[in-house]
């Protein structure tokens, strides 16, 4: 069997690498699950009053398949693979499975806002359990934490004040982010390009 570099650089700090690809796992086929079920909502918007939301969905789903595109490799660059099909992971198919049948955009958002909250406590446990121990997962979490947030403002944004314009965000909040996660500034990537 071949060496995996990358598997014994994780142990070797100290952290548990098999506890390490199943919560890596179980991210990814969560993207890839939110990925699909965020298809059909915007499939499920069309023609409605939810063309703002439908627009936001959008971004939001292919931030979501890119984030998949982005575990997947470091799964793999730890020695773990993903599931031969999803079924067997069925359970960690995103939050996303109940869409209510009309397509009812106060109906919809709290499933949303509850999506994405989820996803954030999930990449914020990931960074904690990847600081000082796995950089390279450490900051791909913490790129990912941060479209997370991003998308939960958005979901906030229109559940309080109607459906805000895509807002960028600054060098300064990113700092300030990861100075709170007690991280050196250096590690953060930040868009397509993570």
């Amino acid at each position: 069997m071949a060496k995996c570099v990358g598997r014994e650089l994780v142990e070797a700090r100290g952290m548990d690498v098999d506890s390490l690809i199943n919560v890596l796992v179980e991210r990814a086929l969560a993207e890839m699950g939110n990925y699909y079920y965020f298809t059909l909502l915007r499939i499920h918007l069309l023609g409605v009053d939810g063309e703002a939301l439908r627009r936001i969905i959008e971004q939001v789903r292919e931030q979501d398949r890119h984030h998949f595109e982005l575990l997947v490799p470091r799964i793999y660059e730890l020695g773990g693979r993903l599931p031969e099909t999803a079924e067997q992971e069925s359970g960690t198919l995103g939050a996303l499975r109940v869409l209510p049948v009309e397509a009812d955009v106060p109906k919809i958002l709290p499933i949303l806002l509850q999506a994405a909250e989820a996803s954030v406590k999930a990449y914020t446990n990931l960074c904690a359990m990847t600081i000082g121990k796995d950089n390279h997962t450490y900051n791909l979490a913490l790129a990912i934490r941060q479209d997370e947030i991003q998308h939960q403002v958005r979901f906030l944004e229109m559940l309080g004040r109607g459906a805000a314009e895509p807002r960028l965000q600054t060098s300064a909040e990113i700092l300030l982010s990861v100075a709170q996660l007690g991280a050196p500034p250096a590690v953060v990537r930040v868009g397509a390009g993570a």
